[in-house]
C-alpha cells in the first residue's frame, strides 16, 4: 500500500513539472505579408511538426497564441503568401513568451537564398 501512495505522489510530480514547462506562445506577424502556413520544431528534430495555422492564415498585424508549449529551443518554418519560406532557427521559448516575426525577419531569409 505505501508503495502505491508513493508511486501516486511521484507521478503527480512529474506531471506537475511537466506542466510547469509548458506555457503559451504569442507570435505576432509584424509583416507586409499574410502567413499561410507555420510549422514548429524543437532545434534537436529534424522534421517539422504539423501546421500550427490548419486551415486559419495569420494576417499582417495578426497574432497567434498556442498553449503548451514546453521550454525548449524552437525551429519555427513560415510559408507567406507569396509561397515564400523562411526557416528562423534557435528561438528560445521557455515560460510565456511574445514572439514577433518581423518584415526584416521575412527579407533576411530570402537574401539567404
Amino acid at each position: 500500500m505505501k508503495r502505491s501512495i508513493w508511486a501516486a505522489v511521484g507521478i503527480a510530480a512529474a506531471v506537475a513539472c511537466t506542466a510547469a514547462y509548458a506555457a503559451q506562445l504569442k507570435i505576432t506577424n509584424n509583416t507586409l505579408w499574410d502567413i499561410h502556413y507555420l510549422y514548429m520544431s524543437p532545434s534537436d528534430q529534424s522534421e517539422w511538426g504539423p501546421d500550427q495555422l490548419e486551415d486559419d492564415i495569420l494576417e499582417t498585424g495578426g497574432t497567434l497564441t498556442l498553449s503548451g508549449v514546453s521550454c525548449d529551443t524552437w525551429d519555427i518554418k513560415i510559408v507567406d503568401e507569396d509561397q515564400d519560406e523562411c526557416e528562423i532557427r534557435g528561438v528560445k521559448i521557455c515560460g510565456d513568451t511574445q514572439w514577433t516575426i518581423t518584415s526584416e525577419d521575412l527579407l533576411e531569409c530570402q537574401s539567404d537564398d
